[in-house]
């Protein structure tokens, strides 16, 4: 299946502007407040999240980061960690050496409890070689058709992804994607979403037309219904989304706020002919974090216990 029904969610503890990831993160901006300050109004933005989210019945595992060591970016797990039927988790290499640290053993403990973890399939010796895979930021998955899409950066490295979709059983679709100032995009999940039934994605921040139209016919043949956003709208972080279901089985495309006011009204309409939107004020953290509603949910494909 192409959504799941749980999601896990880091809920931070000292959330700030990240030195280490801003070197090539191009949507990362501090903002003038204190430390103190961002926290509290990160915490306050992720907890009406949470309640958005379980306020349609959808599940969520909400663990709390601890203080030491410090991770400023924790909120963003899917970078890290990733789940896979029927029982398989894999952990990711990572750029910032600070990011690393988000590999805390308390988290698979919690989720070890709730859910049945068969696998652990570990990239991460990759970072000796200064080789890196961010998860399901570096890639937007098509569970359905086992295509990994992967616009190639310094966060993006051929060879992991290589070795990712041979140990995963999955087919690479890379290609390379720019910002309005024809820098490399760090992360796929912020210029593409891959749902069930269609896809959100950018399409002209890839300059290359071969490979833009390689990616095109690849959603095409998956039958895919394709919506396309601008380098404006995906600077608003209308790519970064995550389609969900509930306990119901109902399904919805969770977004940002910023993302959601992006879009015109002719692609809510299309969006909705499949499922409704549901969106959240989280301009804290995607200002000095650079990621956005997406980042913050790791989608969980393992069989509860």
């Amino acid at each position: 299946m192409q959504h799941s029904a749980h999601l896990l969610m880091i809920q931070p503890v000292r959330f700030e502007f990240n030195t280490e990831t801003a070197v090539n993160n191009s949507f990362q901006t501090a903002s003038a407040d204190a430390g103190n300050i961002v926290q509290q109004k990160a915490q306050a933005e992720f907890d009406a999240f949470i309640a958005l989210l379980q306020s349609n019945d959808i599940d969520v595992t909400v663990v709390k980061d601890t203080p030491v060591p410090h991770t400023p970016d924790s909120v963003f797990p899917n970078n890290w960690i990733s789940f896979h039927e029927p029982g398989s988790i894999c952990l990711y290499p990572m750029f910032a050496p600070n990011r690393r640290l988000e590999r805390k053993q308390h988290v698979l403990d919690v989720l070890s409890e709730k859910f049945r973890i068969e696998e652990q399939i570990n990239f991460t010796a990759h970072e000796a070689e200064n080789h890196f895979l961010e998860g399901t930021g570096s890639m937007v998955l098509d569970r359905e058709h086992r295509i990994a899409y992967a616009c190639l950066s310094p966060r993006t490295n051929l060879r992991v992804l290589e070795d990712f979709c041979n140990r995963m059983g999955y087919q690479a679709i890379t290609f390379h994607s720019v910002d309005g100032n024809h820098q490399p995009i760090y992360h796929t999940n912020v210029m593409m979403c891959v749902a069930d039934s269609y896809v959100v994605i950018c399409l002209e921040s890839i300059p290359d037309q071969a490979e833009r139209s390689m990616v095109k016919a690849s959603l095409e043949k998956t039958g895919k219904t394709i919506i396309e956003i601008s380098t404006n709208q995906m600077n608003h972080f209308a790519g970064n989304m995550l389609q969900v279901h509930n306990r119901k089985g109902e399904k919805f495309l969770v977004m940002s706020s910023q993302a959601y006011h992006s879009l015109t009204p002719q692609q809510i309409l299309t969006i909705e002919q499949y499922n409704p939107i549901i969106h959240s004020d989280i301009t804290t953290i995607e200002t000095n974090g650079g990621g956005s509603a997406r980042c913050m949910m790791a989608e969980i494909f393992l069989e509860l216990k």
